[in-house]
């Protein structure tokens, strides 16, 4: 097949819309299951790149959960800690493959922006994989292929319309990409890099110290970032993206709401979150709601209110701001890539407050000496890539 006919394009009034080969060749899809529209081909397709480069770049299965464009979470199959397993929902499940275990931790990471996202799996889908993606609010999935019972799972899945996209990993696109906008047609060469221990080997603080488990997380970082929204950055730790800012015009705006999803990733595994008691009705998607209220300040609204009776069994005391700074200040050893350079260093002060250790920049600005001497303050270790990742 040469062309797929869609539904609409990025909206309704936007008609006709396919997809299909410039040449006239085979597209490298083949739609499964349901009618995947024009959004849905550019999250599979951008995330099916970067979870084949998160594989390629580390040996072990990926998983990526996208919206708009741009990754909520991304991360290899690592097994799952007990706590990472509540707090994602999937304690209940028993030992996941580290297919299933990739994918919790995609989607787990910022669980309120993976609402309703497009899935892409570097492997092929097994059951337990399946089973994890029927229970979750999803428009579809790519992966290279599926196991009989873990297609049958997914066609079960929207009554039945549940977009299920096989690609072929073989498919090699052509070297010059395009694309037009406002009937002007743009041509540039392929993003090609390749995210290896070369290109993160530059140490320019005095601290040269890099683990392997930090330098995972640094190509983790650095290839989420090839396929998000710039600006952006991306916080990682334990094989997987905790938070990612995407899209801002303000490289500070862009570490601060990344931040901010480490640090609503870190507190869901406080005890006073984890001891939370919902109402047997309230499912996982209202839970993640009310936890995100319960963590930030709007939960003193709901006290006053009285809202929580229709949520909790039990009263929960107030999560005081003194004892979410004490549950952060535990958070350490994080790493942060950012597509593009600092110009300040308020990033680094900002990086800090949620726990970060390791850092991964392109670097180019005029004042990097101090970018550098506040990493030096933290004992960080930063690594200049000499690479910038603009994705748009």
């Amino acid at each position: 097949m040469n062309e797929i006919e869609l539904k609409y394009g990025c909206n309704p009034n936007q008609k006709p819309s396919r997809i299909y080969m410039e040449d006239g060749g085979e597209l490298p899809v083949t739609v499964l299951n349901g009618k995947p529209g024009y959004i849905n081909f550019l999250d599979a397709f951008n995330g099916w790149q970067l979870v084949k480069e998160l594989k390629e770049a580390t040996g072990l299965p990926a998983a990526t959960s996208f919206k708009h464009v741009s990754p909520a979470g991304a991360a290899v199959g690592l097994p799952l800690t007990e706590t990472l397993a509540k707090i994602y929902w999937v304690d209940d499940l028993g030992e996941l493959s580290p297919l299933a275990c990739a994918y919790a931790r995609a989607r787990g990471a910022d669980r309120m922006s993976s609402f309703g996202d497009f899935i892409a799996l570097s492997d092929v889908c097994d059951a337990d994989t399946a089973r994890l993606i029927k229970r979750e609010v999803s428009d579809g999935v790519i992966a290279p292929g599926y196991t009989e019972e873990a297609l049958e799972i997914l066609k079960a899945k929207k009554k039945g319309n549940y977009n299920v996209i096989q690609i072929d990993p073989s498919y090699q696109p052509a070297p010059i990409e395009k694309k037009q906008v406002y009937g002007i047609t743009f041509e540039q060469g392929r993003n090609e890099l390749d995210i290896n221990g070369d290109l993160l080997s530059r140490f320019v603080t005095r601290n040269q110290t890099l683990p392997q488990e930090a330098l995972i997380d640094m190509k983790i970082a650095l290839i989420t970032l090839k396929y998000t929204q710039s600006n952006s950055v991306c916080y990682v730790k334990g094989g997987q993206a905790i938070g990612i800012g995407a899209g801002q015009q303000s490289r500070i705006h862009c570490t601060r709401l990344a931040g901010s999803k480490a640090d609503n990733w870190f507190l869901r595994q406080a005890p006073q979150v984890l001891g939370l008691q919902f109402l047997d009705s309230i499912g996982r998607a209202d839970r993640d709601n009310a936890i995100d209220l319960y963590i930030g300040e709007e939960y003193m609204d709901v006290l006053a209110e009285g809202a929580w009776q229709k949520i909790f069994k039990v009263k929960p005391p107030v999560f005081t701001a003194q004892e979410k700074r004490e549950w952060l200040d535990q958070n350490q050893d994080v790493t942060l890539g950012s597509d593009a350079f600092f110009p300040f260093s308020d990033n680094i002060e900002r990086a800090h407050k949620s726990g970060v250790k390791y850092i991964a920049q392109p670097g180019g600005s005029v004042r990097d000496d101090l970018v550098i001497e506040c990493c030096d303050k933290y004992d960080m270790v930063m690594v200049f890539t000499g690479i910038r990742l603009f994705h748009h």
